[in-house]
């Protein structure tokens, strides 16, 4: 981030914050149960039932966590290699650009989720061996994706006046 300019706040901010430490909570979780299935597997040789459905849908509830708020701070990776010899606004420009295409490929695959959500809430979706329903986690992809969005979308502006 460029000095002086600070990144855009407001509700898409504290957004990616929640949705930030709850992925951090569900990871933490996901840990915990890993580290209690080993022992149990050390102590009596059976793991905890469905240890691998949980730990997959965790993993990955965690992960679409962190899309948001990393969005919001413009954490991603940034290769400038081509753009560093524009003028600052030139290459602001530019980024608002891609900002603005990955906010709408963020709103595109909230879009794609939130219908999976409700097609896998229809047909009554559960893991194999828990038979733990997974709407709940995909709902959880459409939300985080949409927060993507908005927080893309918020830095549009800024990039755009070589803000950022």
């Amino acid at each position: 981030m460029a000095e002086g300019h600070s990144r855009p706040r407001g509700w898409t901010d504290r957004l990616g914050g929640v949705l930030a430490l709850a992925g951090g909570a569900v990871l933490l979780g996901v840990a915990l149960l890993t580290c209690w299935s080993v022992v149990q597997r050390w102590l009596t040789s059976r793991p905890v039932p469905g240890d691998f459905e949980l730990v997959s849908l965790g993993s990955g509830v965690a992960v679409l966590g962190f899309l948001a708020w990393g969005t919001a701070r413009r954490a991603s990776i940034v290769v400038d290699t081509f753009t560093g010899w524009l003028p600052r606004r030139a290459a602001g420009a530019l980024d608002a650009f891609w900002m603005l295409v990955w906010a709408a490929a963020a709103a595109l695959l909230a879009e794609r989720l939130f219908q999976g959500a409700r097609e896998t809430l229809r047909s009554g979706t559960t893991t194999m061996v828990l038979g733990f329903p997974t709407w709940w986690a995909v709902g959880f992809g459409a939300l985080a994706f949409a927060a993507v969005a908005l927080a893309a979308l918020a830095w549009v502006p800024r990039l755009g006046r070589g803000e950022g």
